[in-house]
């Protein structure tokens, strides 16, 4: 049952009452929406359908720093997931007040009064879109100083430029969570854990082979949770389409109050062209004809609203690995081959558009899986002097360094194993495995330390934690 009371004309399309306008009056474009000064939902009609909300992997460490930290920011890109984690929580394992500063009127109060906004919130409290009101930083400081206790407040955020404000004023008091967008395990519901499985003594395999879903389409539907159950090609290209747009207009116009944003897809599409290359600012400078600073400025709002990162280079001198040049990719395949205008026939004519889409695509669900990991290593690149490359390495705090190579062919031969090789040249003892993922279906040994692995173990093996915890 949904009660509508208090009609009043609002031009705009803040706030979540659009979502209840689109769905019963159809969107009309242009016009005036409404604004409904009172609403009184059946929630269960949305919020509370458990059985169509996907379990995320990293609510476990959310839980566990609700339990210890008065502020807890569960920051991630605009429409990853992070209202329905943070209002699931809300209603079940975590109840508090709900608060979204997506509506004109908490973020007018919000900003204009922030010590009185949190005053008149009693008990555990989930806000909503914190990065709209900057103004509350200093006064949730003040309300965690006044009466400290754990799970004081769960804050969410689409971008991360602000994180280091919020941070400084809450040094002690605030631990940080981020999440992506869904996991291939999350969207398979198994637990992924790639990641920690590759620590242990055996090589990773995956537990099944043959998934339901194949792999152009696991690269093409990415993981956003709206362009995953698009029913066509077409509708989730819309939707790509839509999301960038709006993020645009809305989340990066509000965080750098700039002209000219014509130019950030321009750029966005020349990275993505350049799947898991080097990032080379001069080069990107010259073929998007950006000058050097505008390209800099540019290149930080992608990463502050999470539709970029970069990976670090390995280096035996930590030092020097703040100097080294990283990788760059987009943040989800779906949205990167959109941007490249791929789809599943011209990746299965042309083969050699794969590769770097491929890697990308690995990339991401190992740092998704980070969130979540026992070992939480970090995640670097390999590339020396003579030429040899790694695509990706994981290196623990203890020093094990774990190296990983993306080929999209079924088959390995000796040579897709030379800079694996230069890797554990480089490493010495600390080298622990290095592992190919391939489309073939068998985990084969080149060595003590060195396997060939399906691609499929990246989101279908258990780690020797899950085994024990299942035993």
């Amino acid at each position: 049952m949904v009660l509508l009371v208090g009609l009043k004309h609002q031009s705009t399309k803040r706030g979540n009452i659009d979502v209840w306008h689109r769905s019963l009056c159809g969107n009309r474009g242009p016009e005036p929406w409404m604004k409904f000064s009172h609403l009184v939902v059946d929630f269960p009609l949305r919020w509370r359908q458990a059985e169509n909300v996907i379990p995320r992997h990293v609510a476990t460490r959310l839980r566990k720093a609700l339990s210890d930290r008065p502020v807890v920011l569960l920051q991630g890109a605009r429409q990853s997931g992070k209202t329905t984690l943070a209002r699931t929580l809300a209603e079940n394992d975590y109840p508090a007040h709900y608060v979204t500063l997506d509506g004109l009127t908490a973020l007018a109060a919000a900003r204009s009064d922030p010590e009185g906004f949190l005053a008149g919130l009693e008990g555990p409290v989930v806000i909503d879109e914190v990065q709209r009101a900057p103004e509350l930083f200093l006064a949730t400081k003040a309300e965690v100083d006044r009466a400290r206790r754990p799970g004081r407040f769960l804050l969410t955020g689409s971008a991360n430029v602000l994180l280091p404000t919020l941070a400084e004023m809450l040094v002690g008091r605030m631990e940080v969570v981020t999440l992506w967008p869904f996991s291939q395990g999350e969207m398979d519901g198994t637990c992924d854990s790639f990641v920690d499985a590759v620590f242990d003594d055996g090589p990773p395999a995956p537990e099944r082979l043959g998934a339901a879903t194949p792999l152009l389409e696991r690269l093409l539907r990415g993981g956003y949770p709206e362009a995953t159950i698009a029913d066509s090609p077409a509708r989730r290209g819309a939707w790509f389409d839509r999301y960038l747009a709006t993020l645009l207009a809305r989340d990066v116009r509000d965080l750098a109050r700039i002209e000219g944003l014509a130019d950030l897809p321009r750029l966005l599409a020349l990275i993505a062209a350049r799947p898991m290359s080097v990032l080379n600012l001069a080069e990107l400078a010259r073929t998007s004809r950006l000058r050097d600073t505008t390209l800099k400025r540019y290149f930080a709002l992608l990463e502050a609203v999470f539709l970029v990162r970069t990976i670090p280079p390995w280096h035996g001198n930590l030092g020097k690995r703040l100097v080294k040049t990283p990788k760059v990719l987009l943040t989800d395949s779906g949205l990167a081959a959109h941007l490249m205008g791929l789809d599943a026939t011209r990746l299965e004519r042309d083969r050699s558009l794969l590769g770097g889409l491929l890697e990308g695509f690995v990339a991401m669900e190992i740092v998704k899986q980070l969130g979540w990991s026992q070992a939480a290593p970090a995640l670097l690149h390999f590339r020396t002097h003579a030429g040899h490359e790694v695509d990706l390495v994981l290196e623990r705090r203890s020093g094990e360094v774990v190296g990983i190579e993306v080929k999209s062919a079924a088959s390995v031969t000796a040579a897709d194993l030379q800079g694996l090789r230069a890797l554990e040249t480089a490493t010495g003892p600390r080298f622990h495995r290095g592992v190919v993922l391939y489309t073939g279906r068998e985990v084969i040994p080149f060595g003590p330390r060195l396997h060939a692995v399906p691609l499929e173990a990246l989101w279908s093996c258990s780690s020797r934690v899950d085994r024990g915890r299942t035993a």
